[in-house]
């Protein structure tokens, strides 16, 4: 049940309590006086014994569905409810490697074409040690995409 409910329960319940009060207070007159007062002293024990309702604070907030539900220790939920609470986290973790080995990828991928135009083209050795010959390369492959 949630909270609200268990709050809506409770209000009838002190109301319906109020009403059988005041018409026992009202029949209290028509009955004999010894028999009167220990029926107001039952009353007084019933009331001192009744259930004071409850205001605990919230320790958690667990999601339901589009909702949100206040819940405390006691609250046990269920196996799904715990799978459907990681899930997100699961599927960024996911996305965050695959991302990854992505970018990855396409790094060696990019390296791997230096090193191809390096291997298949015909320099003599100095060329390689020239201060513009990096730059050169970095055009030349990335015009041949």
């Amino acid at each position: 049940m949630s909270n609200s409910h268990h709050h809506q329960l409770a209000l009838v319940e002190e109301r319906l309590g109020l009403k059988i009060a005041a018409r026992l207070s009202e029949a209290c007159d028509a009955v004999p006086h010894d028999v009167g007062e220990r029926l107001r002293h039952a009353r007084m024990q019933a009331v001192a014994r009744r259930k004071q309702p409850r205001n605990a604070a919230a320790e958690a907030v667990l999601p339901l569905g589009h909702a949100a539900a206040l819940g405390g220790p006691g609250q046990e939920s269920s196996w799904w409810l715990r799978l459907v609470m990681v899930l997100p986290v699961l599927v960024l973790v996911i996305g965050l490697v695959a991302i990854d080995r992505v970018l990855d990828d396409r790094a060696a991928k990019e390296m791997a074409k230096v090193d191809a135009a390096l291997l298949m083209d015909d320099l003599p050795p100095v060329a390689y040690t020239d201060p513009g010959f990096a730059q050169f390369l970095r055009l030349n492959v990335g015009s041949t995409r």
